[in-house]
């Protein structure tokens, strides 16, 4: 449990008020900073990865903070594709199912694509947590992007040590359950909440580093 502990203060060491400034506006502004934000995740498993007790890195306007960034949102949405394409056929089997009764047939669609989206929900995220902490930090040391989408050195990687990977993978999912949570906890907010998750797995995701065994 040691993991997970750490993992849950590593964003406060060092000067981390700074980066938090700087990581707040990023998230208030996801729909256009996402690449930038996923490429200082990347940076901050890099850094947990070979100094964790500096804190976290700065940020650093720079073509890989983007390049890394734009790696990752391509690993993420090959992850995503086979759950976006079931999520029509889903949602029109559960809609023609009848399982309410709605008058109105955009609404009851409606209903449909939301019960299929936690349907699924669940599956991807287990994916998620399977592929992408071993990927990111084997990316974030190499810098090849092929890193990220090696799936065979991942799965070894995942056999060879998993009960790290499973503590990795717990404080993961207890850090998005906490950042969303967020969004009623004493008016915190999900912005927090999400920079917050966003840091707790990029540590985790590099205490995969130090798992026994060859490195990939």
């Amino acid at each position: 449990m040691n993991l997970v502990a750490a993992s849950f203060a590593w964003p406060f060491r060092g000067e981390w008020r700074s980066r938090w400034l700087v990581g707040l506006a990023m998230v208030v502004l996801l729909p256009i900073a996402f690449v930038p934000l996923l490429g200082y995740a990347v940076a901050a498993t890099r850094s947990a990865s070979t100094d964790p007790g500096t804190g976290l890195p700065r940020w650093r306007p720079s073509r890989r903070l983007l390049v890394d960034g734009l790696w990752v949102a391509l690993a993420i949405a090959l992850v995503a594709a086979p759950f976006a394409l079931a999520l029509g056929p889903l949602s029109t089997l559960i809609d023609s199912a009848h399982l309410w009764r709605v008058s109105d047939p955009n609404l009851s669609l409606l209903y449909a694509e939301l019960a299929a989206g936690f349907i699924l929900a669940l599956p991807w995220g287990l994916v998620m947590l399977l592929l992408m902490p071993h990927a990111t930090n084997r990316f974030a040391l190499s810098g090849r992007p092929g890193d990220l989408f090696d799936v065979p050195a991942t799965l070894r990687s995942v056999a060879r040590d998993f009960a790290t990977w499973n503590l990795a993978a717990a404080a993961i999912v207890t850090a998005w359950a906490v950042g969303v949570a967020c969004v009623g906890l004493l008016c915190v907010g999900i912005v927090p909440g999400i920079f917050y998750a966003i840091l707790v797995s990029a540590h985790a995701s590099a205490a995969l580093h130090s798992a026994p065994g060859p490195r990939i």
